[in-house]
């Protein structure tokens, strides 16, 4: 492959890496488990944002039970920003050739 090309193709890169950057800073999900007894919103990065937990579930005394949907809520709201991120790569990167099946390390 000649230089320039690559040049273009790491321009490219950039630019798509830029966008991603840009737009998994605006990704939040919400996610609930419980029939919303317990509700988290994430950030792209998946961090937690919040969580709610609501007032009927500190009646029945029940460690387990909030502890078995804390992490349910968390790990769908983890489910939903991978989901998301994914939607969104591959809207981003639809025009670049090669760039869809490749393992980009630190990227997901």
């Amino acid at each position: 492959m000649e230089v320039k090309a690559l040049q273009q193709m790491l321009s490219q890169f950039r630019s798509v890496q830029e966008k991603l950057e840009k737009q998994i800073d605006g990704i939040v999900v919400e996610a609930s488990a419980g029939g919303g007894m317990v509700t988290v919103k994430m950030n792209g990065q998946k961090q937690l944002l919040e969580v709610r937990i609501e007032k009927e579930i500190f009646k029945n005394k029940d460690q387990e039970m909030l502890q078995e949907l804390v992490r349910a809520a968390v790990n769908e709201a983890t489910r939903r920003v991978d989901e998301e991120l994914s939607k969104q790569v591959k809207d981003i990167t639809g025009g670049l050739p090669s760039v869809m099946g490749m393992k980009i390390p630190g990227l997901f």
